[in-house]
């Protein structure tokens, strides 16, 4: 088994509307706060209406790992942000399918307020 590999979030903010969040390494027990973390202070350094997580070089992620997603679709979901996972791993959508989370996290924040408010 590999050793886990540290999480590292890098911030873009691509213009006054849009930022980019790129995560590198595992998303575990041991890191799993610390995406939500640097999502917090991005969003309260930045009033962005959209944010990407680019998870490309996403490794593992665990149960903890979902509930970081989980948290930061909260966060964004609050500040009036549409989040969007980009370049997900099949792991992470398998993990997001057999939880059933995938459609939660995968659909965007504003499509979800649209469908709520045309129902």
């Amino acid at each position: 088994m590999n050793p886990p590999r540290t999480l590292t979030c890098t911030t873009t903010v691509v213009d006054g509307h849009t930022a980019r969040v790129t995560v590198s390494g595992d998303l575990t027990y041991t890191a799993g706060d610390r995406l939500p973390a640097e999502i917090a202070e991005l969003l309260a350094r930045h009033p962005v209406r959209s944010l990407h997580l680019d998870l490309s070089d996403l490794g593992f992620c665990d149960s903890s790992g979902l509930g970081a997603l989980l948290t930061v679709l909260r966060a964004t979901t609050a500040a009036d942000v549409e989040l969007h996972l980009d370049n997900r791993p099949a792991t992470l959508d398998r993990l997001l399918r057999r939880t059933r989370t995938y459609d939660h996290l995968t659909r965007g924040a504003g499509q979800e307020r649209k469908e709520r408010l045309d129902h």
